[in-house]
C-alpha cells in the first residue's frame, strides 16, 4: 500500500519550490534522484545517485525538473508511482481535473473545468482561466495569464507574465517569451516573443 510518502526526481532550483511547498503541506520528502549526484544532501533530505526503482518503493514520486524536454524524457523510466503538488492555497475550482505527476505552486489560480495534463507546472502566481487544456509536459510560467477556451500543446512554455488571449490554441513544444501576448493561434515548435506576439523561428 502507498504511503503519503513523497520522493523528488531532481534537485535544482524548481526542487526548491516543490520541496518548500510539500513540506508547508506536511508531507514528508525521503530522498531525491539526481542523475549528476553532486551533493549528498539536499536541504537536509538525501540524494541518491540516479534513479533506482528499487528504493523508496511505496512512495509517489514528483519530477521536479523545470525543463520540459527533461521532464520528459525522465519521466519514461520512471516506474514509480506518481505524486502531485497542490499548495492548499491556491484558488482551485472544484471542477478542474489535475493528472498525476502535476506541480500547481505557490499563488496560483485554476477556474472552472480546467484540465492539466501530466507533469505539467503551473508555476507561482500563474492564472489558468476556465475551459482550459494544459497538456503533458507544459510549464505555465510565474505570473503567465491563460484565458478561457484556450489549449496550450505538450511540452509548451508559456514564458513569465506572458498573456494567452482567449480562445487560442498554442501548439506542441512552443515557446512564449517572457511578457509576450499571444492574440492568434501558434503551429507546433514555435518560438514566440513581443507584444503582440510574432513568430520568430520555428524551433528544432
Amino acid at each position: 500500500m502507498l504511503s503519503d510518502n513523497y520522493i523528488l526526481y531532481g534537485s535544482g532550483g524548481h526542487a526548491k519550490v516543490v520541496l518548500e511547498c510539500l513540506l508547508s503541506e506536511n508531507k514528508s520528502v525521503l530522498g531525491i534522484f539526481d542523475d549528476a549526484h553532486t551533493f549528498d544532501t539536499f536541504k537536509n533530505i538525501p540524494v541518491l545517485c540516479g534513479y533506482d526503482f528499487n528504493k523508496f518503493q511505496n512512495s509517489l514520486l514528483i519530477v521536479t525538473i523545470g525543463n520540459n524536454k527533461i521532464r520528459k524524457q525522465l519521466s519514461l523510466k520512471i516506474r514509480h508511482k506518481l505524486g502531485s503538488t497542490i499548495f492548499s492555497k491556491n484558488i482551485i475550482s472544484p471542477s478542474v481535473t489535475i493528472s498525476d505527476g502535476s506541480m500547481i505552486l505557490q499563488g496560483a489560480i485554476l477556474n472552472s473545468d480546467c484540465f492539466i495534463g501530466r507533469h505539467v507546472i503551473v508555476n507561482t502566481g500563474s492564472i489558468v482561466e476556465h475551459d482550459c487544456l494544459i497538456e503533458d509536459f507544459a510549464h505555465i510560467a510565474p505570473g503567465a495569464v491563460v484565458c478561457g477556451n484556450s489549449k496550450i500543446g505538450e511540452g509548451s512554455l508559456i514564458g513569465a507574465n506572458s498573456v494567452i488571449a482567449p480562445n487560442i490554441t498554442i501548439g506542441k513544444w512552443c515557446q512564449i517569451s517572457a511578457g509576450s501576448s499571444v492574440l492568434k493561434n501558434i503551429p507546433d515548435y514555435s518560438l514566440v516573443q513581443g507584444v503582440p506576439g510574432q513568430i520568430i523561428k520555428t524551433i528544432e
